[in-house]
């Protein structure tokens, strides 16, 4: 497809979100007159899922761990190498909502991270066939959990609205977490287990009928293996998830992932949240070879945030 191709695609859900959800409409106009960019090109972004048809092959491994009195929520984002320079954190400061403190992709209005009300969510892609204009697009769901104010609230509004290809969305607020797979037919919950976890790499775990799913990444059963592997022997706590993320078992199509010669993809972040205390650590690139740490604070203001290392 060309870029005007792109964005003539991502025009059939304009009339949608100013009818249903003008605040993402209002959002994505404000992006593209700030950026000088054209509304269609900062929308086309903003659905980028659903105009691959899934075909986007990014490869993450995300996990929720409820523990005592303790809920946490981490992930390791994998995608291709030359994207990383494109990483932004973006903290939103709303009224009426929680404010928002998460890593994404210059121009999108949704992704990976936590709000002021301790909810948190993290994204793996799936590749499957379906497309549903009428539901909302990926990105803005996982926009629309984090204007929440519980885990509830944001699984409710994504089974109201329903997502327009398919994904999962993990979702925790320190209550525990919720697994959210979805497709453009439907939407299945997954459980905390009994050890209160939920672990998620890039395929569906619960079956979706007359949902034809196309599995592009091999070692995404080899990931959620070893997760499990790793999680039996380990203490419930942030050094546990911290020694996970940095697993290179499998390397380089491990969970801490490497470029390889027949794939661009590598871990290009990694997120540890704590919902209680609404905050996250992030290592940007591959855990073990981190070129920066930083944390997300969405209580903070602005000013408080700067100076946060």
């Amino acid at each position: 497809m060309s870029w005007s191709q792109v964005c003539q695609v991502a025009k059939k859900f304009s009339s949608l979100l100013l009818g249903k959800w003008p605040d993402l409409y209002s959002e994505i106009s404000g992006v593209a007159a700030g950026s000088g960019q054209s509304f269609s090109s900062i929308l086309a972004l903003n659905v980028r899922t659903e105009i691959a048809f899934g075909m986007f092959s990014d490869g993450c491994t995300a996990l929720s761990w409820k523990h005592g009195n303790t809920s946490l929520l981490a992930q390791n984002w994998d995608w291709q190498q030359e994207q990383k320079e494109n990483l932004i954190r973006l903290r939103i400061q709303q009224t009426g909502k929680p404010n928002i403190d998460m890593i994404t992709e210059a121009g999108i209005i949704g992704k990976i991270g936590l709000n002021s009300a301790g909810v948190g969510i993290c994204l793996n892609a799936i590749r499957a066939k379906g497309l549903d204009f009428s539901k909302l697009p990926c990105h803005l769901a996982l926009r629309r959990c984090l204007d929440s104010n519980s885990r509830a609230e944001a699984v409710a509004a994504l089974q109201s609205a329903g997502v327009a290809s398919s994904c999962h969305i993990l979702i925790a607020d320190p209550k525990g977490g919720t697994g959210v797979e979805c497709s453009s037919d439907d939407i299945v919950l997954l459980p905390m287990c009994d050890n209160g976890m939920i672990i998620h790499t890039n395929h569906f775990v619960k079956d979706h009928p007359g949902v034809e799913e196309k599995v592009q990444l091999k070692d995404t059963n080899a990931r959620i293996v070893r997760v499990s592997e790793i999680i039996k022997t380990a203490e419930p706590g942030i050094g546990s998830i911290r020694r996970l993320l940095d697993d290179e078992d499998g390397y380089p199509i491990s969970i801490n992932r490497q470029r390889t010669n027949d794939s661009t993809i590598a871990t290009l972040f990694s997120v540890i949240m704590n919902l209680n205390e609404r905050c996250a650590d992030v290592r940007l690139g591959r855990p073990t070879t981190a070129e920066q740490d930083f944390k997300l604070q969405p209580d903070l203001n602005d000013l408080e945030a700067a100076q946060v290392p």
